[in-house]
């Protein structure tokens, strides 16, 4: 086996054409032969480089409107023939074909086509069969052929062959075998997922090909990297890179402030909300939420559903925060947020983010629809002689907006469109009531006339009790226990509503 090889002819089929005009006329300066198809051979042609179009080797024409042009024994013998194997030489000598020491490709945009029309058609011709068969013939016999499987390889292959005069190594060729196997599964991948749109085979792919290495995981002593592109989802306008932490905190922040349409704020902890209020201004949406805790808020995720005004920011610069998030902020208010070096400041773009959502567990990954369910006040079920004022339903959307995004077991209370107590994670719904009292009246709000909100049903009647004796007047909850009439008898006889939504919230 050869380590070194010279690159003495190369085959050069791509769609896009930028950047393949700088590194066809290198290899020309290397002496090496170059073989091309249809739209790449003339496009090199009126940039003066000398190349052979393919029908010259196969001596046939491209057929089917373009569809068939490599698909041929001449081509892809040249590509795949070992060159240390007797039978293989003897072939290539009896059929005359061509040797072939490197394919350069790039592919029929398939995703881009796919994000940018619903045409059928357009879509399925942008399949690109040619051009896969010749990557993945290429990487198969990396021992005697470099393959480049995309133009963004182009400046990577550049700067190899320049440093050695043409030549390639066996571990440089294996490499670039490697990112042709990454290109072409991530674009089968794709292909998948698209005609499985409709399907629905019970097979789960996914493919990213964008990444980041984070400065770490979850702890230092853990590693970490993103897969995918946050440049869809927003743009970094000032402070630090992201961590892992951070990421997972952004998430919860976006899903939290996207259920709610009025002027809103939101802060995130650890990936729960230690303040939510929606008010008729920014500014005092901010201070609300800040109120809820701010001992939590310390330190914290903050994003806002309205354009960040210069009101608004001199009173959020007032607390240390990590991450603030936005659609928009004027000038001057970016100007004061940037004060803060290493403060991360996101400004969030339109993205339709996906409806499914999955991890790894185990032996292997789950996967399930996301809980975008929004329950609607037409929607209660009335179970108590008493019904919810009309003052109280939008307290009681509000939570229940809210006690979806907490940790199980989790109660949320709120009044006036504010969160003010909240208990999350608790292996007890009666636990998780006590710790929303608590913290409600550690920041010194009155829980009387609050509403609340539980992610699941009460399977006795201790939580509406404990509910009653702090003054809370009208409940919201799923319903569906074996018990619920103790609840609903104990809300009748002590004068407080209760609705059921039907829909149960559970958070893991």
């Amino acid at each position: 086996m050869v380590d070194q090889l010279k690159i003495k002819s190369v085959l050069i089929s791509v769609y896009s054409k930028e950047g393949i005009s700088d590194l066809a006329k290198l290899l020309v300066s290397f002496n090496v032969k170059i073989l091309s198809t249809g739209g790449t051979y003339s496009f090199l042609k009126n940039e003066g480089i000398p190349a052979v179009p393919i029908e010259e080797i196969t001596s046939y024409p491209s057929i089917l409107g373009g569809r068939v042009k490599t698909l041929h024994p001449k081509i892809f013998g040249g590509i795949l023939w070992q060159r240390s194997e007797l039978s293989d030489t003897e072939d290539v000598s009896r059929y005359e074909i061509p040797s072939i020491d490197m394919v350069i490709v790039d592919l029929y945009p398939f995703e881009k086509t796919v994000a940018s029309t619903g045409d059928e058609s357009e879509i399925i011709e942008k399949i690109d069969i040619g051009g896969i068969s010749l990557i993945r013939a290429a990487a198969k016999n990396f021992r005697h052929v470099l393959v480049v499987p995309a133009a963004g390889l182009y400046g990577e292959v550049s700067d190899l062959l320049k440093s050695a005069n043409g030549y390639t190594t066996l571990e440089q060729r294996k490499q670039f075998a490697a990112r042709a196997f990454d290109v072409s599964s991530h674009y089968d991948t794709e292909i998948f997922r698209y005609f499985n749109r409709e399907l629905k085979l019970p097979v789960f792919k996914q493919s990213y090909s964008d990444h980041v290495a984070l400065r770490y995981g979850e702890n230092p002593h853990q590693s970490g990297v993103f897969y995918g592109n946050l440049d869809d989802v927003f743009d970094q306008l000032h402070g630090k890179e992201l961590s892992y932490n951070n990421l997972v905190d952004v998430e919860a922040a976006i899903q939290l402030i996207d259920e709610f349409n009025d002027p809103t704020v939101v802060i995130i902890k650890h990936t729960n909300p230690c303040g939510v209020a929606s008010r008729p201004s920014l500014v005092e949406a901010w201070k609300d939420a800040l109120a809820c805790d701010p001992v939590s808020a310390f330190g914290g995720i903050i994003s806002l559903n309205r354009p960040v005004d210069v009101e608004s920011a001199k009173e959020i610069n007032k607390l240390f925060f990590e991450i603030i998030i936005a659609d928009e902020y004027e000038n001057e208010a970016l100007e004061l947020l940037k004060s803060k070096k290493n403060r991360i400041i996101l400004c969030r773009k339109p993205y339709t983010f996906a409806g499914r959502q999955f991890k790894s567990l185990l032996n292997g990954v789950i996967e399930q629809e996301k809980d975008l369910k929004v329950e609607e006040a037409e929607e209660f079920r009335h179970v108590t002689k008493k019904h919810p004022s009309p003052a109280e339903i939008p307290d009681l959307l509000f939570a229940n907006r809210i006690v979806k995004h907490l940790k199980s077991n989790t109660i949320v209370l709120v009044r006036g469109r504010q969160l003010i107590g909240c208990g999350m994670g608790q292996t007890s719904r009666v636990d998780a009531m006590k710790q929303a009292i608590l913290k409600a009246e550690v920041f010194g709000f009155d829980t009387r006339d609050a509403v609340m909100a539980s992610d699941a049903f009460f399977p006795f009647a201790d939580s509406v009790e404990i509910a009653d004796k702090a003054g809370i007047r009208a409940v919201i909850q799923p319903g569906g226990s074996i018990r619920d009439e103790d609840s609903i008898q104990y809300c009748d006889e002590h004068n407080m509503s209760m609705v059921f939504t039907g829909i149960r919230h559970f958070k893991h």
